[in-house]
C-alpha cells in the first residue's frame, strides 16, 4: 500500500505498540527514530517526512508540517494540507505495516509534537497515546480543546522553561486548556533547558509510554 508520506520504521516486537514521530520543522524523517527506540525497546517506530520542503520558508534544508506565522498561529492552508496528509497516513499505516492490532502511540517535537497534538485533537479516540515535546496547541479552527475531544486522553507533554524558541508560557496555556476539558495530562517542566529533547525528558516519556503499555493500551 503507498501512503502520502515518506518514512522511516525501526521494526520491534508484535505485542509492541506502534509508535509514530514526527520531526521539528527543518529536519527530516532520521531526526527521531533513534529517539524511538530509548522511548519503547518493543515498538514499531515509524518516523515519517513532513509534506512541505522547509527551504521556501526559511526553515532549513528539510521538511516542514506547516507554515508558521507567530505565537501559537499556524498558516491555516497549510497547517490544515499537512493535517490531511498526516490523517491519511496514520489511518493507513497499520494496514500498510501489518500492525492493524497494535496500539497507536503519536508523538513529536517543536513542529512535530504541535502536529501530533493537533491530529489528536482532530481525532478523538484514534490513539492510546500523545507525547508532545516543546509544542504548541496551535490556533487553528479545526483544534478543539473541548471534553468531547479531550477528556481522559492520555497526554504527555515535557517543555523547557528556558526555551527560546517556543516559549513556556505557551505550555503552560496548553497545559491549562487540556486540563480544563479533562485530559489525562501529565507535565513536566525542565528547569532551564531550552529547545530540545533531554535524557530527562525522554526518561519521563518512556515511563508514560510503558505505562500505556502495561494498561493494554488504553488511554
Amino acid at each position: 500500500m503507498s501512503l502520502p508520506l515518506e518514512y522511516l520504521m525501526d521494526s520491534g516486537s508484535t505485542t509492541g505498540p506502534t509508535l509514530v514521530l514526527l520531526h521539528g520543522r527543518g529536519s527530516d524523517e532520521r531526526d527521531l527514530l533513534p529517539l524511538g527506540r530509548m522511548l519503547s525497546p518493543d515498538a514499531t517506530v515509524v518516523a515519517p517526512r513532513g509534506p512541505f520542503p522547509a527551504a521556501p520558508w526559511g526553515y532549513g534544508p528539510g521538511w516542514a508540517w506547516y507554515r508558521f506565522i507567530a505565537g501559537t498561529t499556524p498558516e491555516p492552508a497549510s497547517f490544515e494540507a499537512g493535517q490531511e496528509r498526516l490523517a491519511e497516513f496514520l489511518r493507513d499505516l497499520p494496514t500498510a505495516i501489518d500492525r492493524p492490532d497494535a496500539p497507536l502511540v503519536v508523538g513529536g517535537f517543536s513542529q512535530g509534537g504541535t502536529s501530533a497534538l493537533a491530529w489528536a485533537l482532530r481525532h478523538p479516540a484514534k490513539d492510546s497515546g500523545v507525547v508532545v515535546f516543546s509544542g504548541f496547541v496551535a490556533d487553528h479552527p479545526s483544534v478543539r480543546v473541548v471534553p468531547e475531544t479531550v477528556a481522559g486522553r492520555a497526554i504527555w507533554w515535557g517543555h523547557g522553561t528556558a526555551d527560546p524558541a517556543i516559549p513556556f508560557a505557551n505550555a503552560e496555556a496548553g497545559w491549562s486548556a487540556l486540563g480544563a476539558a479533562g485530559a489525562a495530562l501529565e507535565t513536566h517542566a525542565y528547569q532551564g533547558m531550552g529547545h530540545t529533547i533531554s535524557r530527562e525528558a525522554a526518561e519521563s516519556a518512556a515511563e508514560f509510554i510503558r505505562k500505556l503499555e502495561t494498561s493494554g493500551g488504553d488511554g
